[in-house]
């Protein structure tokens, strides 16, 4: 089993970063694919970003260029760096551990969550 728990939300403005964090303990994420998906207001749980366990990384459209996700396997955190945020990223933002072989966007393919960090953009 790994336990997580995110860090790193808050209120940012508009064309500003946000790093998020989410430590690992418990069996080390490395051993698993991890994610990072989002739920913003009235809406469903949406995949952002993943990685493999060998470090290969997956992006939703809507990200892809903005957001990057990287791994320390020492510290067994995994990180979301975000830039260029817009207003539609706001969300609670979730990481993920999955026992399956590749990336998932299905968040119901993920065995572990973290409760989750708000993120707010303003405009």
């Amino acid at each position: 089993q790994v336990q997580l728990v995110e860090s790193g939300g808050g209120l940012v403005q508009a064309g500003g970063s946000l790093r998020l964090s989410c430590a690992a303990s418990g069996r080390a994420s490395s051993s698993y694919v991890m994610a990072w998906f989002r739920q913003g207001p009235g809406k469903e749980r949406e995949f952002a970003a993943g990685m493999t366990r060998n470090g290969g990384t997956v992006y939703a459209d809507s990200v892809k260029g903005r957001f990057t996700i990287s791994r320390d396997i020492a510290k067994n955190t995994v990180w979301l760096l975000m830039d260029s945020l817009k207003p539609e990223d706001t969300a609670v933002y979730y990481c993920a551990a999955s026992r399956t072989y590749g990336v998932s966007r299905r968040p119901t393919d993920y065995d572990y969550w973290g409760q989750g960090t708000q993120v707010t953009v303003s405009s």
